[in-house]
């Protein structure tokens, strides 16, 4: 499947997927459309199961449910921010390109940017398959694992990706993953707003 064509070898040899994904041509259909929708889609269905059916417990509580209408609204909200997030970030690093000394080859206008946001991202959207068992202390610790390794493979993926000098590039990921902060921040900020407005979750009795 193209969603996977590189996903294996960016956890197995990253440095050597990076320079495959910098040799092929990028489109936004062939970057972002052919992987994000798809992969978007893991955490929210896992996520859909495993807070309707399998639940979760608090300091060894009772277990705590969500009603499917509620987790349906829920994790809509999710599957949307997700893919707003990937792409406005692969927008900020596709516009901060010439600032940064990254020259397009030719007059068509390159999506490297927009594959560096796509591909970092992809170990936050595989580690959503742990939401199939959604106790806290569980998806807090993979998803923890899963931030450090996409901050790695954007650290290891810039400078190849945007063929620029690993100097410079330290500093570009630096900047993207201060975007990547607040980004996140924005989607909380959004999420208490969705709450605030009666879309917030509805617990089973």
């Amino acid at each position: 499947m193209t969603v996977l064509k590189h996903t294996l070898g960016l956890f197995l040899h990253p440095d050597e997927e990076w320079r495959k994904i910098r040799n092929e041509r990028h489109s936004f259909i062939q970057v972002f459309m052919s992987h994000m929708p798809i992969l978007a889609l893991i955490p929210v269905l896992a996520a859909y199961y495993g807070v309707t059916q399998v639940g979760w417990s608090v300091t060894g509580g009772d277990v705590v449910k969500l009603t499917p209408e509620s987790a349906l609204v829920l994790c809509g909200f999710t599957y949307l921010a997700q893919l707003v997030a990937v792409y406005v970030l692969g927008e900020y690093i596709n516009w901060m390109a010439h600032s940064f000394g990254v020259k397009e080859e030719g007059a068509q206008r390159h999506y490297e940017g927009t594959a560096l946001s796509v591909y970092a991202a992809t170990p936050l959207m595989l580690a959503g398959v742990i939401m199939l068992y959604p106790e806290p202390w569980v998806v807090v610790s993979v998803y923890f694992a899963a931030i450090a390794y996409a901050v790695y493979l954007l650290y290891e993926g810039t400078p190849i990706l945007m063929n620029i000098p690993k100097g410079q590039a330290f500093i570009y990921s630096s900047s993207i993953v201060t975007i990547g902060l607040v980004l996140s921040v924005v989607v909380m900020i959004s999420t208490v707003i969705a709450w605030g407005m009666g879309f917030g979750p509805v617990y089973i009795d």
